[in-house]
């Protein structure tokens, strides 16, 4: 996109996406009406008052311009809006600053894009975008706004604590099974609202799953997202960090549809447990290898078509037999592994559906009322849902935040 065409797309998006944050009064709602705000925003004491907005609503509706000049006018879309804090990171396109919402004093996390003048806004700064404000789910990472200047793009994001990377870093790589089962609820629980609306997140890994002090995970990170509508679209190959990577996508499938990000779930899910990558992965044979060497060299039967693929018959791979999980994660019990096995299926369409997941008798523990969640509300909210002391955490308090600094990785 050139930088007009990239600019109107960021304001019509940009009406979208605003805080969202507790219930007020009446004049909330008066707002709300005239500027098509979420129901539940919270505007500052004084600035009703100031810009004269708590009279009668209008019979019409505002026009789009109107409603971006309202905007406008309470701060939305501004850089003044927001205070830098801390420099969090950088990444190949991006800086990503620790800040503060002058409209709601609230901590968030600013993505600053870099703009090229020729070339406008990054693609995959777009596609984040336009996924993330059709996605408004307690287990998504929120975008709260957009501020769009000649030479940057920012991206302001709700902003949490750590990602699980570190959170496991944190805990020596000894998380409490009970938390293990409370995370891996939670990214199913994104996911399925994401499938449903069939997106693909397309990278998913610690790095890219936030979590907050109270212990809500939210997925984040949709630049390498991508909704698919048509069955027989075709997408890149070159998606999902190597580590988390399915086999058919490692030997080069472009047909793929949710069950890509299936397969990350079983790694990220034996990650947690074991407190270990589970196919760390140099290069895309040694990944291979190290998924035929554990789970068996595939064959017609458990993958159907598989003796016809050119790039697996070209790596020659030595005939390997499956071993038994147990030894590889002992801290899981039988109902761990069969649902950990049920996400590892060489076989795309046999990955189990983070729907489906969501159901096993694995999650039994965490009690019915899991599943009727609305999907704005956290399952937090359950008095049956709380975080246990990890065994390897070192501090006495269990989610003290003592890296509140740390760069956000979805970010990048």
């Amino acid at each position: 996109n050139g930088p007009e065409e990239t600019r109107n797309l960021l304001l019509s998006i940009c009406l979208m996406c605003t805080d969202t944050l507790h219930k007020t009064d009446a004049k909330v709602c008066d707002l709300n009406k005239r500027l098509s705000l979420p129901a539940d925003i919270r505007i500052p004491d004084g600035y009703l008052e100031k810009l004269q907005l708590s009279s009668p609503t209008f019979d019409q509706p505002l026009s789009r311009r109107s409603r971006r000049a309202s905007l406008s006018e309470i701060g939305f879309g501004k850089l003044e809006t927001y205070i830098k804090l801390d420099k969090l990171g950088e990444g190949t396109y991006a800086t990503v600053f620790k800040g503060r919402s002058k409209l709601t004093d609230n901590l968030v996390a600013l993505k600053e894009i870099r703009l090229e003048h020729e070339e406008g806004a990054p693609c995959t700064a777009i596609r984040e975008v336009s996924l993330l404000k059709d996605l408004k789910h307690a287990n998504i990472v929120t975008l709260h706004d957009i501020v769009h200047t000649d030479k940057s793009l920012t991206l302001v994001f709700e902003y949490l604590d750590k990602d699980l990377k570190q959170y496991m870093d944190d805990c020596g790589n000894i998380m409490s099974m009970h938390n293990v089962k409370i995370f891996l609820f939670q990214i199913l629980r994104g996911l399925a609202y994401c499938h449903k609306r069939k997106v693909l997140h397309r990278d998913l890994k610690p790095q890219n799953l936030l979590i907050n002090e109270r212990g809500e995970l939210k997925l984040a990170d949709f630049g390498l997202a991508r909704a698919k509508s048509v069955p027989t679209k075709t997408y890149s190959n070159e998606v999902v960090t190597l580590w988390y990577r399915p086999p058919d996508v490692l030997l080069g499938s472009s047909e793929y549809s949710t069950q890509i990000d299936m397969w990350g779930v079983g790694c990220i899910f034996y990650e947690m447990a074991a407190g270990r990558p589970l196919f760390p992965g140099s290069t895309v044979e040694d990944e291979l290898h190290l998924i035929f060497r554990l789970l068996g060299t595939p064959s017609e039967a458990n993958w159907p078509g598989i003796l016809s693929i050119d790039e697996f018959k070209s790596y020659n791979f030595p005939k390997y037999k499956p071993q038994p999980f147990i030894n590889h994660a002992p801290r899981l019990d039988t109902e761990g592994i069969e649902l950990l096995l049920s996400f590892l299926k060489y076989e795309s369409k046999k990955r189990i559906s983070a729907d489906e997941a969501m159901k096993q008798a694995y999650f039994k523990s965490l009690g019915a009322r899991v599943h009727s969640m609305p999907e704005s509300i956290s399952i937090f909210t359950l008095k049956d849902v709380q975080l246990q002391r990890d065994p390897g955490y070192r501090n006495s308090s269990h989610l003290e935040s003592g890296v509140k600094n740390r760069r956000q990785s979805m970010l990048f």
